[in-house]
């Protein structure tokens, strides 16, 4: 399973880096595939571990303001692993055939 997501806090000023930065440290210690890009953060795993990774970068955030906007995306294809590169990869194959 993939899941792109993407969590801000609310009023809590223009800035949101330090916020964002907090998400991204639990991403990181989860242990899970994952890329940030400017927009998401995408990781992988099974549903519980990536579920439970959205909650906490979304509780961390919430750290910084009364209110959090997430965003998510998930694409759900049991038996699949390194779907996270895998993607790409094949995406890339097709484009230089």
């Amino acid at each position: 399973m993939l899941v792109a997501f993407s969590v801000s806090p609310l009023g809590a000023g223009e800035s949101v880096t330090a916020a964002v930065a907090d998400a991204v440290r639990v991403v990181r210690d989860s242990g899970l595939p994952h890329r940030t890009d400017a927009m998401f953060t995408t990781i992988e795993g099974e549903w519980d571990e990536c579920m439970e990774v959205v909650r906490l970068a979304t509780e961390a955030v919430g750290r910084h303001a009364g209110r959090v906007s997430l965003v998510l995306k998930a694409d759900i294809r049991p038996g699949h692993t390194g779907e996270l590169t895998g993607k790409v990869a094949r995406l890339e194959a097709e484009l230089t055939r």
